[in-house]
């Protein structure tokens, strides 16, 4: 019996959509947690950082894992149990995508493999724009955790649906092989430099993207007085700069050329961005600065992903895994150091640093071509 086109289609948004909303859905309610937990901004952040390492290593584990520890979160006693109960939340939610873009190899092919792809590469990049807005809606009728009551329906719906699927390979076709034997491919990848170069690129865009998302809830929320419904409509906006700049990417005559457009002009940005902060100039100013700092830093991503793929062609699903690894590891890092000090200062030199380390990996590059 096979599977209905309506029902793997449902299955593969669910699953497209699972990670991003697992790390975006609380971010309104961070200000509320903090006084929930009589704790402070930096300590909440390490929320974040938690799912982040999660999703970074977390591809091999099963959805039952996701319930436990979203039922762990609502009942966590402190925030040090939500934190780590956080990570395991990660580690169940990273696989959505790989499980998605699995099912789909598996069940499709041709033209329907490239819709399907399609569709889920839509969800992934819509997700991230709705978990919050849904979340600082849901903000207006409960707290924060009722963000994690609904995630848990989610998991719970996702798993009933994944064992209502039948298996789409034939017997066959199946290939048992041991989890840890594919570990083995990933460690001469850190030894690449040329790859690894591209890798620290993303990583330290990643990281300065991810200054920003960490600190928003307090500088758009509790600095600028948004409320969360407010403040979500807010981060909506600031999403689609990034997919403005993804988007644009495409239109580069050669992949290189895109990804050094949006170093540079992420780092130009992000010094007019982090004046905007450490001055508290006017939300207009900041959120302008932002937004054009964001569609320079959609430049990157997925330009700087082509040319570290195209680079490893005969390793690409390790190359990739440890791809997505370290720039969600470099986004784990970033989160809680934003909590430190002065909020605004310390996110205007972190996005500063960080996009100024890239271009300098850029120049780097550039001097190694040169030698060689």
């Amino acid at each position: 019996m096979q599977n209905s086109k309506t029902f793997l289609l449902v299955l593969l948004g669910i699953l497209a959509a699972f990670g991003p909303f697992v790390t975006d859905m609380y971010l309104p309610g961070l200000p509320s947690m903090t006084v929930y937990f009589d704790t402070t901004a930096s300590m909440v952040q390490l929320g974040i950082t938690t799912a982040m390492l999660g999703l970074g290593f977390g591809h091999l584990l099963s959805l039952w894992l996701f319930i436990f520890s979203t039922i762990a979160c609502i009942c966590s006693w402190s925030i040090g149990a939500f934190i780590f109960f956080r990570f395991l939340q990660g580690i169940a939610g990273a696989g959505g995508i790989v499980i998605s873009r699995s099912v789909a190899t598996d069940c499709y092919g041709g033209k329907e493999l490239a819709k399907a792809f399609a569709m889920i590469s839509a969800v992934n990049g819509l997700a991230p724009i709705l978990a919050p807005v849904g979340g600082g809606v849901m903000l207006k009728f409960t707290n924060w955790l009722g963000i994690f009551v609904f995630l848990l329906f989610l998991g719970v719906l996702l798993l009933l649906l994944c064992l209502r699927l039948k298996e789409p390979l034939p017997p066959e076709r199946r290939i048992d092989v041991p989890a840890f034997s594919s570990f083995r491919t990933f460690l001469p990848l850190f030894k690449k430099r040329r790859f690894m170069d591209y890798v620290f690129i993303q990583a330290f865009v990643f990281g300065m993207i991810f200054a920003y998302i960490s600190s928003s809830p307090f500088v758009l929320q509790e600095h600028y007085r948004l409320s969360p419904l407010l403040y979500s409509l807010c981060f909506a906006v600031n999403a689609i700069a990034l997919i403005i700049g993804t988007t644009l990417a495409g239109r580069f005559r050669h992949i290189r050329q895109g990804m050094v457009t949006g170093v540079i002009g992420s780092f130009v940005l992000a010094v007019f961005t982090g004046l905007t902060l450490w001055y508290e100039m006017p939300i207009a100013y900041f959120e302008t600065a932002l937004f054009l700092n964001l569609i320079f830093g959609g430049l990157v991503l997925p330009t700087s992903t082509a040319l570290a793929l195209d680079s490893e062609r005969q390793n690409a699903g390790a190359a990739s895994a440890v791809f997505g690894a370290v720039s969600f590891l470099a986004g784990g890092i970033v989160s809680p150091l934003v909590g430190i000090g002065n909020i605004l200062h310390t996110t205007a030199i972190i996005m500063v640093v960080s996009s100024a380390i890239a271009v300098l990996m850029i120049g780097g590059k550039k001097n190694a071509a040169s030698t060689t």
